[in-house]
């Protein structure tokens, strides 16, 4: 998983000189979009590039999106506020925090209306989450979707 990108393959590794320096860098091909992205091997951990999720994460995932949020915090800062604090956690690579940030969005839906970019911050953090779940739970995208909102539905009895 590549941040803010989703699932992709490395292709290979190449080496580059860089300031007089050979560096090796990961040739990352992203599946949805055939995007090739060049990625300093000792710094891949902190791009965020990291393996697919386990089955596990994928069922922390999913107690994620169960949680409700108390009312106060659906009334939190305003919305600009809010869309940097979500595009820094879609930015993180984080499993876990991009999963946060669809809850979040999906449960503020229910109380306002979202903006225009809060919405497709919304597309973008589902998007990466049904890529993941499907890669990992090696099902269709469609499986995938249907457990996230199954999930986002609440808590199970």
């Amino acid at each position: 998983m590549y941040p803010s990108q989703g699932i992709g393959q490395i292709v290979g590794v190449e080496e580059r000189e860089i300031h007089g320096k050979a560096c090796s860098f990961y040739l990352l091909e992203v599946a949805s979009s055939g995007l090739r992205i060049l990625v300093p091997v000792d710094k891949a951990s902190q791009v965020g590039l990291r393996p697919v999720a386990n089955p596990k994460d994928v069922a922390e995932v999913l107690d994620i999106l169960r949680e409700e949020l108390p009312q106060s915090e659906c009334k939190g800062p305003s919305w600009n506020r809010r869309y940097r604090g979500f595009m820094d956690k879609i930015k993180s690579g984080s499993l876990f925090e991009v999963a946060e940030v669809l809850r979040d969005l999906h449960q503020l839906r229910k109380h306002k209306t979202l903006s225009f970019g809060e919405r497709r911050m919304m597309d973008t953090a589902r998007g990466l989450l049904v890529q993941e779940l499907s890669v990992s739970r090696q099902t269709d995208e469609g499986a995938a979707g249907a457990a996230l909102d199954e999930a986002l539905a609440g808590p199970t009895a």
